[in-house]
């Protein structure tokens, strides 16, 4: 379960183009830290994982892997903008679902 935290934080990171240095900042940690928890050596303790999910704007639970869904808070958006959310996300996946696919071949 660890190891999802390590390739999925990495993952996160770079779709969102930080440098591992811009995401220690972020969470008020060390690059070195950054760099250890993507290369499994080292955990975050649980305050600092709940930041990572904030920063991303996913659950704890999708980054240890005990789920694959990625989840949204849609607390104060409205039924139209929750909806527009997640048809982009939808199209996103299965783009990306295509590149692999094609990467596979």
């Amino acid at each position: 379960m660890i190891y999802c935290l390590s390739e999925r934080l990495k993952r996160l990171r770079q779709s969102m183009h930080l440098s591992q240095e811009q995401l220690a900042r972020l969470l008020g940690v060390d690059r070195s830290t950054i760099s250890s928890y993507e290369s499994n050596v080292r955990q975050p303790p649980l305050d600092t994982l709940s930041r990572i999910a904030d920063v991303f704007g996913v659950s704890t639970d999708y980054l240890l892997g005990r789920t694959s869904a990625l989840t949204f808070d849609t607390f104060d958006l409205t039924g139209e903008d929750t909806a527009l959310l997640y048809n982009m996300a939808s199209e996103l996946s299965e783009k990306n679902r295509r590149i692999r696919q094609l990467q596979a071949h």
